[in-house]
């Protein structure tokens, strides 16, 4: 019988608005590892996220402030883990934490896994950057060995399109090793959509992209923004916190005289839409994932621009807003097999460090 673990993965995204809990069965151990998702939950982060995106905003906060933050992310991390997992008990618990701060080789994942270890009574692993960026690496796109796991056998040349608060790909080819796995981040995605949403619609987000489907494409601001977006993926950076495309949105947007918010919002779902298009060139199909595939505007451009197929995770079993929470339980899994989970051609470290910091049980065995 194949050896078995329940890991929970958790993640909260740049977007904050929730976080994700997904219970996976893994069966196996290390690179032979199979995963099946078993249950997912999401929930809202509250009056927390709020300051948090201030944190992440640089908004000056006291140090007591912050650790009272990264203490109460943990409580909210313990609930939407107790709720995944309902009568089940989880062998590992694996958290990707806040995102506050992305500009390497500094990064701040926020969050106090003592206090979530202590709460949910097993191994709790986080913050999976440091070692790659300790190492030499931009610390990201971290999914890519999680993707290989979920989802080496769905096609010839596949690509995996995650549309969170930044747009990160893995591009995979069935059945061939970790070592061929490609992956980076393209753009921004709903960190400049909600930005738009924010300034100009006076709302959190565009629902559903109903504003950008009222609105028109502006062919000078779509020349601006694919500018900065190319410019930074020529610059093979992780993206983060602080990126310049929201600048973009107060040169065309002007106080409200220059571009409309609507048509604002239309460019940035084509901007987005082109990008995709240039990285996944070649693959077979796409598979759409993130919070962002509910953005109906946003799904067009991105269909309409590819060449490939274009499908969404769910379709092989694995929900577009369970992904992530997935991925991080099996890279959670890798971790305590020490298996190294970021690959260097893709994040620039060095090949072979075992990522994580562990709290509770004893840590690693």
């Amino acid at each position: 019988m194949a050896d078995t673990r329940l890991v929970v993965g958790c993640m909260t995204g740049t977007s904050l608005d929730g976080i994700d809990a997904a219970l996976v069965e893994i069966r196996g151990r290390g690179l032979g590892m199979s995963a099946r998702v078993m249950r997912a939950t999401a929930g809202p982060l509250g009056e927390i996220g709020v300051r948090l995106r201030a944190l992440a905003e640089q908004v000056p906060m006291t140090a007591g402030e912050i650790a009272g933050l990264s203490r109460e992310l943990a409580l909210v991390h313990a609930r939407a883990v107790a709720e995944v997992c309902g009568a089940a008990k989880p062998d590992l618990v694996c958290a990707h934490g806040q995102t506050v701060f992305h500009k390497p080789p500094l990064s701040w994942q926020l969050l106090n896994g003592a206090v979530l270890a202590a709460e949910v009574g097993c191994k709790v692993v986080f913050d999976l950057r440091a070692a790659d960026l300790a190492a030499g690496g931009q610390g990201a796109p971290i999914t890519p060995m999680a993707d290989w796991v979920l989802f080496r056998a769905v096609a010839e040349r596949t690509v995996v399109v995650n549309l969170g608060g930044f747009v990160n790909f893995t591009r995979l080819r069935r059945d061939a090793g970790p070592e061929e796995v490609e992956g980076g981040d393209v753009c921004a995605c709903n960190h400049v959509l909600d930005a738009v949403a924010r300034r100009t619609l006076g709302t959190p987000f565009d629902e559903s992209g109903a504003a950008a489907s009222a609105g028109s494409v502006d062919d000078v601001a779509m020349d601006d923004l694919l500018g900065v977006m190319r410019a930074q993926r020529a610059a093979r950076r992780s993206l983060g916190t602080g990126d310049e495309v929201v600048s973009w949105i107060g040169r065309q947007w002007r106080g409200g005289v220059g571009v409309a918010g609507s048509d604002l919002a239309a460019t940035a779902c084509a901007a987005i839409g082109q990008m995709i298009a240039e990285v996944t060139a070649g693959a077979d199909v796409i598979l759409l994932a993130g919070g962002g595939t509910k953005n109906k505007t946003l799904a067009v451009a991105v269909a309409s621009r590819a060449t490939a197929r274009v499908e969404t995770t769910a379709a092989h079993g694995v929900g577009v807003d369970v992904r992530e929470a997935a991925s991080f339980a099996v890279l959670g899994a890798l971790s305590e097999d020490r298996v190294p989970i970021t690959l260097g051609k893709v994040t620039g470290g060095n090949a072979g460090v075992v990522s994580g910091v562990w709290c509770g049980d004893g840590g690693v065995r």
